[in-house]
């Protein structure tokens, strides 16, 4: 699979909010503040796998279709992933 520039972007983000926690970490800041940033940078990360699996599934399943073959174990590979991330 190839990973886009806007899937590392997303991931680099994810990176930036993490080094941002730290640094509240260190400097001392409330908790529910930290507690906002450590949700944010997991709710990005969980967007960013959804868009992973979505991309390298709707990658797999096209390929699947050109041969003419089924699809079926793709998607269950796919949702197995999602529920594994949660």
């Amino acid at each position: 699979m190839e990973y886009t520039d806007q899937m590392k972007n997303r991931v680099k983000r994810v990176e930036g909010q993490v080094k941002a926690i730290v640094r509240m970490m260190e400097e001392g800041k409330d908790c529910r503040d930290l507690v906002i940033q450590m949700s944010a940078a997991r709710n990005a990360l969980d967007r960013t796998i959804g868009v992973v699996v979505s991309t390298n599934l709707e990658q797999c399943v096209r390929e699947q279709i050109e041969k003419g073959e089924d699809t079926d174990i793709f998607i269950q590979e796919a949702v197995n992933l999602l529920v594994k991330s949660r």
